[in-house]
């Protein structure tokens, strides 16, 4: 850069968002996260924030396997995606497993997050009123079924929370060339199982994850699966660590994904719910690898 007042201006621009980071993230910190649960025993610790995969009890099975071997308690924070994504950012937590792959590439590239590691997946379901008063049994894709729901102005439930659930939500939207919005789209702000129950109530459409449905599709017994099977609606999960140094248990956290990685954590997913539900909740790292975009 020849022109030196140029320089300058560059140079202050780079110190002035390197100080409004600190800041965010001070401030951020001065207020923590609220602690859903820990698991294990150990002396050491880490902070992990996720969502789905703890409600359900994936996190648990996960986390006190990992104390048996490394004696490190897994402390969960609560959280869908879009807020883990911004706990990481503010170093509030080491750790986040999550299902966002274009916030995963942006933290990735602005360098708060590393470690990208693929865990595992699960897909999507658009569940409804056995009914189906928008006859999306009959769709053709994700869009397709929405531009139906639409079109009926049936009752649809959505998270509006910018989970990874919320997310996809809004991309299959906007590949259906719709903003959604009238009274028949009702936004919870609120979690999965939560949202269900909801969809159940208001005799609504919406998009769940298969998991949640095999484990807790007994709070909404007049909801059925009405559309599957879009490639596109397939949730590949992925873990993240904070950078070297970045947060105080970072280096446990990095551990505990590669035990998460690993064949005994592999076996963990894959085979998590087999015993109680009849089915997996979770397919393992290398079924989701085909479907990475």
């Amino acid at each position: 850069m020849r022109n030196p007042q140029l320089r300058i201006c560059a140079l202050l621009t780079t110190l002035l968002m390197g100080i409004g980071m600190q800041v965010s993230i001070a401030q951020a910190q001065s207020s923590p996260p609220k602690v859903e649960a820990t698991y294990g025993q150990g002396n050491k610790s880490f902070k992990l924030a996720t969502g789905s995969p703890g409600e359900l009890g994936l996190l648990q099975q996960l986390g006190e396997a990992f104390d048996k071997k490394e004696g490190a308690r897994l402390v969960w924070i609560k959280a869908g995606s879009g807020a883990s994504l911004n706990l990481l950012k503010t170093q509030q937590v080491d750790m986040i497993m999550v299902h966002a792959p274009e916030g995963v590439n942006k933290a990735i590239a602005e360098g708060w997050a590393t470690g990208r590691t693929l865990i595992g997946s699960n897909e999507f379901y658009i569940v409804g009123p056995k009914a189906d008063a928008a006859k999306i049994k009959t769709a053709s894709s994700g869009a397709d079924a929405y531009i139906k729901i639409a079109k009926a102005q049936a009752n649809f439930i959505s998270r509006g929370d910018k989970s990874g659930t919320h997310q996809k939500e809004m991309d299959i939207w906007k590949k259906a060339g719709i903003s959604p919005e009238g009274n028949w789209y009702i936004v919870t702000n609120d979690f999965m199982t939560a949202s269900l129950k909801k969809a159940n109530t208001d005799k609504a459409y919406f998009m769940t994850d298969s998991s949640t449905w095999v484990a807790e599709k007994n709070v909404a017994p007049d909801l059925q699966i009405l559309y599957r099977g879009d490639p596109y609606l397939v949730n590949t999960y992925d873990a993240l660590v904070a950078p070297v140094s970045a947060t105080e248990n970072r280096d446990i956290a990095a551990n505990f994904i590669q035990f998460v990685a690993s064949d005994e954590g592999q076996a963990i997913i894959r085979n998590y719910g087999k015993a109680q539900y009849k089915e997996a909740l979770y397919n393992d790292a290398v079924y989701a690898k085909q479907y990475v975009q």
